[in-house]
């Protein structure tokens, strides 16, 4: 069984693949500093992250499995960056940038992600996409 709970501030190590890949939720957030936070994701087949925008975090994304298609642009209406990515690639999503994240595979979509600073509240579980953007939507 691997555990899911946010172990900042303190210090922690772990093997980042197979918690990734053992995850079940949609996201669970590992660790939240100061200056940055930890969540793994889990995305179904033809699922997505959600278009989003980030104001106030830089955001750093390791695909562990699967494939995607990255969508990114000034503007939920304006995509002008594309891009298919695999297992092992990395997507990097600029401050301010509106983003998704499409999994175009045939197996869940398995990833993790670094935010700095912290965008999730520490401890942050979401089962489902439907909870996460219900937490989203409680945050703002």
């Amino acid at each position: 069984m691997v555990d899911l709970t946010d172990h900042g501030p303190h210090p922690y190590v772990l093997d980042i693949e197979d918690v990734t890949l053992a995850n079940p939720n949609f996201r669970s957030t590992l660790w939240s500093g100061t200056h940055l936070q930890l969540t793994v994701m889990s995305i179904p087949v033809g699922g997505d992250i959600g278009l989003e925008v980030h104001t106030e975090n830089d955001q750093f994304i390791r695909l562990e499995q699967g494939q995607a298609r990255v969508e990114m642009g000034p503007s939920p209406d304006e995509v002008t960056f594309t891009a298919e990515v695999y297992a092992d690639w990395v997507v990097f999503v600029p401050t301010g940038t509106w983003h998704n994240i499409i999994n175009t595979g045939d197996v869940d979509l398995k990833v993790y992600t670094l935010y700095g600073p912290p965008h999730h509240p520490h401890g942050a579980l979401h089962p489902t996409q439907a909870d996460a953007e219900a937490a989203e939507h409680d945050e703002h």
